[in-house]
């Protein structure tokens, strides 16, 4: 297995603390949350506390990275559990967007709802 390891220079932003779940339901404000963001600038986002992904979190990954990109900025996700891992592995996802390098929790901020970003340097 080839891993290609994105190393984190720009913000790192953590997953709403309630959220412990990328599920459908969850999707939506997720993608809410950061869509904003990675239009403005690149980030890496925390998800050192998202136990569990489905099809629909996927699709919102997906749609972050495209967003990123198409304003020319990289998106990319650090401190993915095992599980999570496994899952973006098995559709071919955690070579484009796992980071590999780890992120001290206290590095990352935490992005609740509503909330504007705040620069944040890694």
């Amino acid at each position: 297995m080839n891993t290609v390891i994105h190393h984190v220079n720009h913000p790192v932003l953590s997953a709403p603390c309630d959220m412990t779940e990328l599920v459908r339901g969850t999707d939506e404000r997720f993608v809410a949350l950061f869509a904003p963001v990675v239009r403005e600038r690149s980030i890496t986002v925390d998800l050192g506390r998202i136990e569990r992904i489905d099809a629909a979190g996927i699709a919102a990954l997906i749609s972050l990275y495209g967003a990123a990109g198409r304003a020319g900025h990289n998106f990319h996700v650090c401190n993915v559990c095992a599980h999570v891992c496994e899952i973006l592995a098995l559709v071919g996802l955690d070579h484009i967007l796992v980071s590999h390098e780890p992120v001290e929790r206290n590095v990352a901020q935490t992005l609740p709802a509503g909330a504007q970003f705040a620069q944040h340097a890694a």
